[in-house]
């Protein structure tokens, strides 16, 4: 026998003690699915027959299966369920969280219940106790169907409760395997020339009856039309929209969910007391010409339609009204009643229409949410979502959005075909759309496409504190350069970081050909410019603006006048760029003198005195040369540590020696270019460049095969050269762009970082190359620098893509909150 179960409800196993319902919910689910009445009465009394626990057990059962079906997970009450009172907290918990009840009654003989409860050593009552449960399973089969349970199934017997099979099924809004392409059309409204018109704009060909009216249409690239409802009413051919619509469906073209003025039409043709308002009476008036077939395929397709549908691997909700995020997926009479006439506050507007509540604006879902139902003049995404009236019957336009490239394609109304009650083409209020701290405060989980992060607290109130003191705008900081990890320890004699090793990690995650950048040694800067100079800023790692406003703007003049080509040929008004600004004392001048050139002068200043000691001391015939040898390795070491900090030095005066070593453009207008490889982002670079090469400074590189040993000599070769002039390092990167992916689909890391000898000695000390010291540092531990350096990563690629997609604001910050807040995580700052 096959049980039919949504994959989402709230299941009530039913039957009377011995009738096996522990048996069958270890045979059908699993262990964590199960909630059992003896297990929380275990939980309350430490004994699971007290009786008197009872009511404490069935509320915390019920607190826990609340839990549950608020994560959207399926739900199985074992207990015998026989009154109508405990059967009714279960529908109350269902509905709450708007799931369906489904109760599987067990329904074995008496005999064979008392024979089962007899071998049970903690089961003590007599046989009158189970008598009574049999006339209470009699009486109940009746009544689920009244209480409230949506889907009932009996077993009968032994051999049927054996033969039963659990068949999960989805939702009738559940649709998340349909990946369009989409064209979701806004609120028709009999507009059926309108309707045509748009279609092919959109590239549909109409398919036509004998009679020349359109009853299907069908798109060359497969697409699919999705309706939001409110086809009928107010225009002048509401018979002609349905009928070319229900041909789209039938034929498996489009899909259509209900709106009011469907759902008032129904009632209507059934033969219920509905006020003729609203454009009802003009859809009467059309209908009565039609055929009494074809009026009843409309009321039979009205009645066929689904509340709200989710799509595309759950990232599309249509709806007409609109839904919030906790209804989706959902079914009840609630969650029907939202996506149909969505949410007032009760109040009414000087028109004596209802006042809509705002829902959109404190919208926080990952699911991009389509809807209709309210016109309006131009559709704007609002914290990702999108309404797509825009009031065709009324004389403005027929709306549609392509998915999932988000492009608005409309047509005119030809007319207005019936008077707004409320103006609607007035300039309309730019609604709020600002952040707001509730998405940053507190312990997070983020779920971000290239992998998931949990938020501490403690990290969040750290980041805040930044954000809230220091940083630039939070609107106008959407990224943050990422940590990055060094290579894995070298081996090779005298150094702690080499080429080789760099070479060896990307060639371990799958990538064949990297570049190698010069590793500039200043601070790192990113540049946000565009043609107007609005909203221009640049920031540091940790988002704060660099120099002051004067001096900001105008090296932001300069990118802005270097970049003006660039801006035209990529057809962008702004570009986002990543850069290291020059030189590194620039910036970081305090941090030199206080933490630097302090040990630096210290060693200087009392090496000398002691190694004069030492020599008087030889001189008088006492033996020291082994501390003089000592004391002279360690000078060498101090003036080889000062050496190494002095070459990031340089004057600066304003902006006079200052400049910026562009090596990333990542996101322009509408378009991330993360998967751009590094010949285009350094070759704009160059571009930079050339025009102003006072403010830039160019980015050395290699071309590097990973197969090919003499391309990955020549690369080392190169890098000794460039560390032996004072050069930092290099990074190495996956020359495909930045957004690579190895087995599994998962993110390669951006770069890897390979020092120079004598840079490191800043880092880990004059004497860091003594071998006992290389030794040791030899076995730093990288992956929890790794696996934050990815994670950064992940997070800052996630926040490029939803700039692009125009995604609101909010869902931007809340990563690049998240890249400031990893920075509170221990990890080695010397990594």
């Amino acid at each position: 026998m096959i049980i039919d179960v949504p994959e989402l409800s709230l299941v009530a196993l039913v039957g009377i003690s011995g009738s096996g319902k522990s048996t069958f919910a270890r045979a059908h689910f699993k262990p964590t699915q199960v909630l059992s009445s003896d297990f929380f009465r275990g939980l309350i009394a430490d004994d699971e027959n007290d009786q008197s626990a009872s009511a404490d057990a069935f509320e915390t059962l019920h607190y826990v299966a609340g839990k549950r079906l608020t994560a959207g997970r399926l739900t199985v009450v074992d207990a015998t369920n026989l009154q109508a009172h405990a059967r009714a907290g279960l529908v109350k918990v269902a509905r709450e969280h708007d799931v369906l009840p489904v109760a599987i009654v067990l329904d074995v003989p008496e005999a064979l219940a008392w024979e089962r409860t007899q071998a049970r050593e903690d089961r003590t009552f007599d046989r009158r106790v189970l008598t009574r449960m049999s006339r209470d399973l009699r009486r109940s089969l009746n009544q689920l169907a009244k209480e409230g349970f949506r889907k009932i199934h009996v077993l009968r017997g032994v051999d049927e409760i054996a033969a039963a099979e659990i068949r999960y099924e989805k939702l009738f809004n559940d649709r998340k395997d349909e990946h369009g392409p989409f064209d979701i059309i806004g609120d028709v409204h009999g507009c059926r020339a309108e309707l045509e018109a748009l279609l092919i704009e959109l590239g549909w060909d109409l398919i036509r009856d004998e009679a020349g009216r359109p009853v299907d249409a069908v798109h060359p690239d497969a697409r699919k039309a999705v309706f939001v409802g409110d086809l009928v009413d107010r225009g002048p051919d509401s018979p002609g929209v349905l009928r070319l619509v229900m041909g789209m469906v039938a034929a498996g073209h489009a899909i259509c969910v209900p709106g009011n003025h469907e759902q008032k039409l129904a009632r209507k043709l059934n033969g219920r007391n509905v006020q003729l308002t609203h454009g009802l009476p003009e859809t009467l008036e059309q209908l009565a010409a039609e055929d009494d077939t074809f009026v009843a395929e409309v009321r039979t397709f009205i009645e066929g339609l689904v509340s709200h549908y989710v799509l595309d691997d759950g990232k599309l909700v249509v709806a007409h009204a609109g839904l919030k995020e906790a209804y989706h997926g959902r079914a009840s009479g609630r969650v029907r009643s939202f996506a149909l006439y969505g949410e007032t506050t009760g109040e009414t507007d000087e028109y004596g229409l209802p006042v809509r509540y705002p829902w959109a604006r404190e919208y926080r879902g990952s699911a991009a949410v389509v809807y209709g139902h309210v016109p309006t003049p131009t559709p704007e995404w609002i914290n990702n979502t999108i309404c797509l009236d825009t009031g065709c019957v009324f004389g403005g336009r027929l709306t549609a959005l392509r998915w999932p490239s988000r492009e608005i394609v409309a047509v005119p109304a030809a007319k207005e075909y019936y008077a707004p009650v409320r103006p609607i083409f007035a300039a309309p209020e730019k609604p709020e759309q600002g952040l707001d701290l509730a998405d940053v405060i507190g312990r997070r989980h983020i779920d971000f496409g290239y992998g998931t992060t949990t938020v501490p607290a403690e990290n969040a109130a750290a980041a805040l504190e930044v954000m809230g003191r220091f940083a630039v705008d939070p609107e106008t900081l959407v990224w943050l350069p990422p940590t990055m990890a060094p290579c894995t320890s070298s081996t090779v004699d005298g150094f702690l970081e080499h080429p080789s090793s760099a070479f060896a990690d990307l060639r371990a995650a799958g990538v064949d050909r990297v570049v190698c950048e010069e590793k500039h040694m200043g601070s790192r800067a990113v540049v946000r410019v565009s043609v107007t100079g609005a909203g221009d800023a640049i920031w540091t790692r940790t988002g704060r603006p660099f120099f002051g406003p004067d001096l900001d703007e105008a090296l932001l003049a300069r990118v802005r006048a270097a970049a003006a080509p660039i801006f035209a040929e990529l057809e962008t008004d702004w570009l986002l760029i990543d850069a290291e600004l020059l030189p590194w004392s620039a910036k970081a001048g305090g941090l030199i003198r206080d933490h630097y050139a302090r040990v630096g002068a210290a060693g200087r200043a009392a090496l000398p005195v002691a190694l004069s000691l030492l020599e008087q001391a030889a001189g008088r015939g006492l033996d020291v040369a082994g501390l003089r040898d000592r004391l002279e390795l360690r000078s060498a070491e101090i003036d080889g540590y000062s050496a190494a900090y002095r070459a990031y030095v340089k004057p600066t005066d304003g902006l006079s020696g200052v400049t910026l070593a562009p090596f990333a453009f990542l996101a322009g207008a509408g378009v991330s270019y993360a998967k751009k490889n590094h010949d285009w982002h350094l070759a704009l670079a160059d571009r930079l460049v050339a025009a102003d090469p006072e403010i830039f400074t160019p980015t050395r590189r290699m071309i590097v095969d990973l197969a090919d040993p003499a391309s990955e000599a020549a690369a080392t070769e190169w890098w000794l050269t460039l560390t032996g002039a004072g050069g930092e390092g290099m990074v190495v990167k996956p020359w495909a762009g930045l957004a690579v992916t190895g087995e599994k689909g998962r993110l390669v890391q951006p770069g890897v970082k390979c020092r120079g000898r004598e840079y490191l000695r800043i880092i880990y000390g004059p004497e860091y190359t003594r071998p006992e010291q290389l030794d040791r540092l030899r076995q730093r531990n990288l992956g929890r620098k790794r696996a934050l350096a990815l994670r950064e990563h992940g997070l800052g690629l996630a926040a490029l893509d939803r700039l692009a997609e125009g995604a609101p604001s909010w869902r931007v910050h809340e990563l690049v909150f998240a890249i400031l807040a990893a920075e509170s995580e221990p990890v080695d700052p010397r990594l």
